[in-house]
């Protein structure tokens, strides 16, 4: 939980970042236009062919295998139709993240490492979200943005806090066996989860998207109201079984029981959802591209 000490800290810090990144102007404007019950494909791809770059993205997505559509999208509003308002901010969402910490190279080998599981926790969380219905229906592109956002945390504190990185490097090669929000708090009094969560809120980002950040290591102090939160935690377990290799596997932990307990899986089912996310995640090679680590 956050408490009003930690809040008050995290507030300071990140105000004192200078250039923090911020989503761009067509992320908003979609978002504001995207609530309209009378809101026409026409006047989202209106917003979104002001930025040209963004368009190209979009469609570039929608045609990839993410999708995997019988036929080719040619417009962005075609695009809209087809997917979806909600899929079309999602997108846009997404996209607009990869593209805010590209150039900020200041650890290659760890944010190659972090956009990788990034991405897979993201293709987890849309796997699951399709496949666990025992709490009721998530969006698997909202439960894929929250999943490729739910360690943006770590990235701020990479990229514009570089000695508290250097120190938390530091300290994980002396201590292989806490958590990383463990070690986080132990030396900075917060972690990436409540830096990830007020960023969330700067950007103005939907609310259940900041509690699945927020809440991704532990969903049940979050609200029930939504299980997004479950399956992003879910998901995180998930991608790292799958991927990380024998010498990082003590950083995978345990499965979360009220996690399993919540949505009714078991370890049988972590084992099928794996094998399946390492076929989706073949569809991920858009997306690495768009963040530069394909």
């Amino acid at each position: 939980m956050i408490t009003a000490e930690i809040d008050n800290k995290v507030k300071r810090v990140v105000s004192n970042i200078r250039n923090l990144p911020t989503p761009p102007i067509v992320f908003h404007q979609i978002q504001k236009v995207i609530n309209d019950p009378d809101v026409s494909a026409v006047k989202v791809a209106s917003i979104l062919s002001e930025d040209p770059a963004m368009s190209a993205k979009v469609l570039r997505l929608t045609n990839s295998a993410f999708y995997g559509l019988a036929k080719e999208i040619e417009s962005v509003r075609q695009a809209v139709v087809i997917i979806g308002f909600e899929a079309v901010k999602n997108l846009v969402l997404s996209a607009s993240v990869l593209d805010m910490f590209k150039g900020k190279n200041l650890d290659e080998e760890y944010q190659e490492k972090y956009w990788r599981h990034s991405l897979s926790t993201a293709f987890a969380c849309r796997l699951l979200a399709r496949r666990i219905r025992s709490r009721g229906i998530v969006d698997p592109d909202a439960a894929f943005s929250t999943g490729l956002l739910h360690d943006v945390g770590k990235m701020v504190i990479c990229c514009y806090l570089p000695e508290e990185h250097k120190q938390l490097m530091a300290e994980r090669s002396r201590d292989q066996e806490s958590s990383d929000c463990t070690i986080e708090e132990r030396l900075f009094g917060y972690d990436h989860t409540h830096i990830g969560a007020f960023l969330g809120e700067q950007w103005k980002i939907p609310h259940k998207l900041i509690q699945g950040i927020q809440f991704h290591h532990s969903p049940q102090d979050g609200e029930e109201t939504d299980p997004i939160a479950y399956i992003v935690c879910l998901a995180d377990y998930v991608a790292k079984k799958a991927f990380y290799d024998e010498e990082e596997q003590h950083l995978v932990g345990d499965l979360n029981e009220a996690v399993a307990g919540y949505l009714d899986v078991t370890e049988d089912d972590i084992v099928s959802f794996g094998e399946d996310l390492k076929e989706e995640y073949n569809k991920a090679e858009t997306f690495m591209q768009i963040a530069g680590i394909s």
